[in-house]
């Protein structure tokens, strides 16, 4: 954990406060955008959307945005057990915009066993050891808990299923690898060296992806050539191939709360994966175009609810953590 800045202690906030947000800020986001703002008052922490870190091409309608919110709230709620708080959480809608409001207690409440993982829990992009998740420690993941609106499936590689949803996949990247757009703003959000990554302190960086350091204008040109369905398709199946199962999040609307939710839900389930020793990447693309996620709803047992994550999970050896901004950096005055 960051020491916190004696210009933010300076400011007169909780300190216990901060360390929440701190812990909040750990959350995963679409492209390591961060997209989030902290607003403390005496009792309560808020959590806004960060527009200006939005994604327009591949998250037009902010769905990954706000389920990144809800993921750094289920964070700040586990840690505030652990600093001796208890929470209540309520989503507010404001004019057009949504937030949500953290209201704490100073009280006696039990301390949340997931709060040692926030700090372990990581995206893990690569290429895993090919091991089948045991059913026991699946059935250990299926008891997180995870309520209505949002459900959780899972998909063993070798099932129809799996293989469906796999198609969806290479489908999505047929279609957004086409896109320029698409690979514009994917290149936007790469960190190609670590002066690159220490001078903005989000997106994706070159050790977490795997990739070597270059000099920005080179590194650019580099992986551009490599945003192809052709080359995408060639990894994705390698990573596919390696994985144990395809997890799937959905939820029974298609609703800002219901994305707050479900990234609540998510966080749940991440930490819950880095307590068992399990990685997780997500394969987004089936829930990111519209068409498909269409064709997902109809062809795949979800009931008709919508699709709002896929994952693939499996047994990998730790990758470089991203960097995160400082609380500087997100905390409203």
């Amino acid at each position: 954990m960051t020491m916190i800045s004696s210009t933010i202690l300076a400011s007169g906030q909780n300190p216990d406060f901060l360390k929440m947000v701190e812990y909040g800020i750990k959350a995963p986001s679409g492209h390591n955008t961060q997209p989030w703002k902290f607003k403390l008052s005496e009792n309560s922490i808020d959590v806004y959307p960060n527009l200006s870190k939005e994604l327009p091409v591949v998250d037009g309608n902010h769905r990954e945005l706000f389920i990144s919110l809800g993921c750094a709230v289920e964070n700040i709620c586990i840690a505030s057990n652990e600093f001796g708080y208890s929470y209540q959480t309520e989503i507010i809608k404001q004019d057009s915009l949504s937030f949500i409001r953290i209201e704490l207690q100073k009280s006696e409440v039990a301390k949340n066993s997931l709060f040692t993982q926030i700090d372990k829990r990581q995206t893990n992009r690569h290429v895993y050891k090919s091991e089948t998740i045991k059913t026991n420690t699946i059935d250990e993941l299926k008891k997180v808990n995870i309520k209505k609106p949002v459900s959780i499936y899972f998909y063993q590689k070798g099932g129809n299923d799996f293989s469906k949803l796999c198609e969806y996949i290479y489908h999505g990247n047929e279609i957004l690898y086409t896109n320029n757009d698409f690979k514009i703003e994917l290149l936007d959000w790469i960190r190609f060296n670590s002066r690159h990554v220490q001078q903005e302190r989000d997106g994706l960086a070159y050790n977490v992806l795997g990739s070597p350091s270059l000099h920005k204008w080179i590194g650019r040109l580099i992986v551009k050539s490599f945003l192809t369905p052709k080359s995408q398709n060639k990894t994705e199946k390698k990573n596919l191939n390696s994985s144990s199962h395809l997890v799937l999040i959905a939820t029974q609307d298609n609703t800002v709360e219901n994305w707050i939710v479900a990234g609540i839900a998510l966080e749940r389930f991440l930490l819950k994966c880095t307590e068992l020793g399990i990685a997780v990447a997500f394969s987004n693309q089936p829930c990111e175009v519209n068409t498909l996620s269409d064709e997902v709803r109809k062809n795949i047992s979800i009931y008709n609810n919508y699709p709002m994550l896929l994952m693939r999970i499996g047994y990998a050896d730790p990758m470089p953590y991203s960097a995160r901004k400082e609380l500087k950096d997100v905390i409203i005055e």
